[in-house]
């Protein structure tokens, strides 16, 4: 049985469960969860401040859909001299669409994740930096299927180790949305709630404000983002390592192509795993089920895929646990950097 990390009170495990689930999309949000947990706004607001401070929660903002806003994204691993990944992931680390970039324990040493806006080709971008970080081997592996993406975290130690639940996002949310295009208006929106949210008792009045519209329609219009797609959820993001998530491996699968439909679903159904997505194989990467784990300690992580391993009957995987972050950031939408970045690097192809 692993050991589990106890939250600095039970009322700050309860507040960052709900904070990540779902943060208030009101006038108020602040009161409001105080109203959920039994105390008054102020208090709520300095727990917020200080797990803010103990870099606990690392932004409160819209959580969107990338592909669901019309950009193209990948995962991408390489393969690069050991001496000079710090050097390669530094220069990968340039594009404004890298959001996640890690050193990983196997022969493909570098994993990142990269978006493009629609009027880019992310296949030259990709290819353009490896040259740039003078890679021996890339790989593009595009999410083919979507079966699970968003990470809540059991800060309160709440959960089971084989906990089960339906996603809250899946591919028919992600078409939903494909199939509403985004209006001008749409985007300004999106621009502003993409922001980390401020610390007062009605931060969004300032967005609003710039926008020229009441902090209500401003609301109304974020509810709407989330049911048509566009929008994941709008909640915290965590730390995961400070918030006690030390073991965080990407498990990666061997599906048979008939089952994957099925053990994809029944994978993605674990609340330990936060992504699940169905990418291609290469010669040299038989893999086409990807898994994101997360638990307090190595153990409990095991615990899980061989839950996973007895649920699904798949067998053949391989663990590969984080060994540096070079870059965890969420990607800007509808920013001009992606184009200056193009300006400067794609000129200078070769």
């Amino acid at each position: 049985m692993s050991t589990r990390v106890v939250p600095r009170d039970a009322i700050d495990g309860r507040l960052l469960n709900m904070v990540q689930e779902s943060f208030p999309l009101e006038v108020a949000p602040y009161a409001r969860l105080g109203e959920m947990l039994g105390i008054d706004e102020g208090e709520v607001l300095g727990r917020v401040q200080r797990l803010r401070d103990a870099h606990v929660i690392r932004q409160i903002s819209a959580i969107f859909d990338t592909r669901a806003l019309g950009y193209q994204s990948s995962l991408v691993a390489m393969q690069v001299d050991s001496a000079r990944v710090d050097q390669a992931a530094a220069v990968v680390n340039t594009h404004p669409g890298v959001s996640h970039n890690y050193k990983r324990n196997h022969q493909f040493n570098m994993w990142f994740t990269i978006a493009v806006p629609p009027q880019s080709c992310l296949e030259r971008i990709v290819q353009r930096l490896h040259q740039m970080a003078g890679a021996t081997s890339t790989r593009i592996l595009p999410t083919l299927r979507l079966f699970k993406i968003g990470v809540v975290l059991d800060v309160a130690g709440e959960e089971a180790v084989d906990e089960r639940a339906a996603p809250a996002y899946t591919d028919e949310v992600r078409q939903r949305a494909l199939a509403r295009p985004l209006t001008d208006k749409d985007v300004a929106v999106i621009r502003e709630l993409q922001d980390d949210l401020s610390m007062e008792p009605q931060p969004f009045g300032g967005m609003a404000r710039r926008l020229g519209m009441s902090v209500e329609v401003l609301l109304g219009w974020g509810h709407r983002l989330m049911e048509s797609g566009h929008m994941r959820r709008f909640a915290a993001i965590l730390y995961h390592r400070e918030a006690g998530f030390r073991a965080n491996p990407m498990v990666v699968w061997a599906v048979p192509e008939e089952r994957v439909a099925e053990v994809g679903n029944r994978m993605a159904s674990f609340r330990a795993v936060s992504h699940c997505y169905q990418r291609p194989t290469y010669p040299d990467w038989p893999y086409n089920v990807f898994t994101m784990v997360h638990g307090r300690k190595v153990r409990e992580c095991e615990q899980v895929v061989d839950a996973i391993q007895a649920a699904t009957g798949m067998d053949r995987r391989a663990f590969l646990y984080s060994t540096k972050e070079y870059k965890k950031t969420r990607v800007r939408y509808f920013s001009p950097e992606f184009e200056e970045w193009e300006r400067q690097n794609l000129a200078a192809e070769g």
